[in-house]
């Protein structure tokens, strides 16, 4: 999943951030709406965890145009007023889940997942090819009965290659699914993970490269 942060308070953003990739999650971070606008515009986002009292343009107006413009990104939203009134507005916003801060940071992780879950319904929860089992909600994966010590990264590239069900796969594709946006396109880091991939796949082979055009499983 392919998540922006949207927090003011620096610390918090980036504490939610670092916990989030844990999670095999591919995060960005902005501090302010209007970053958060520019970022929703260039990005297709699974979920957005969004601070209602941002600053210079307010979170309730980034929800409003996300909604209206009729994004599959769904939206976590953040904020110090609990009341049930406050929660009631920002779900008839269009929020689709409400957390109150401070929060169990436990409870967060889990409400992102559901909602990254909603937004890739199509996704079944186990996906299989090839002999490879990979579970996508307990980050487990398996070759033939053998299990496969993963990197949260290779995890990553591995779903979107199963994803893509027996369609090739561009470099680029991979770069906007599977890593944030402060990966360098223009390097080798998905020439390199995914020869590291192939090696832990094992035999026979099933990671194939189409010259010109990406990757196939």
């Amino acid at each position: 999943m392919r998540i922006l942060v949207a927090e003011d308070e620096r610390d918090l953003a980036d504490l939610v951030a670092v916990g989030l990739r844990r999670h095999a999650m591919a995060v960005d971070v902005v501090y302010d709406g209007a970053a958060a606008v520019e970022r929703l515009a260039v990005h297709d986002y699974d979920v957005l965890v969004l601070d209602r009292d941002l600053p210079e343009i307010h979170g309730d107006l980034v929800c409003s145009e996300l909604v209206a413009r009729g994004s599959r990104t769904r939206i976590l939203m953040l904020t110090a007023a609990a009341s049930v009134p406050e929660r009631v507005e920002g779900l008839g916003m269009g929020a689709d889940d409400y957390l109150p801060k401070p929060f169990d940071y436990t409870e967060l992780v889990a409400r992102v997942q559901a909602l990254g879950r909603r937004s890739q319904s199509q996704v079944p929860p186990v996906l299989m090819r090839h002999g490879i089992v990979l579970d996508r909600h307990r980050l487990q994966a398996s070759r033939d009965g053998r299990h496969l010590h993963l990197s949260l990264k290779e995890f990553a590239v591995l779903e979107v290659l199963m994803r893509a069900d027996g369609a090739v796969v561009s470099s680029e594709r991979l770069l906007e699914e599977a890593w944030d946006e402060n990966a360098d396109p223009f390097t080798t880091v998905v020439r390199v993970l995914i020869s590291r991939l192939r090696a832990k796949l094992g035999d026979p082979p099933c990671i194939q490269t189409v010259p010109g055009a990406g990757y196939l499983l």
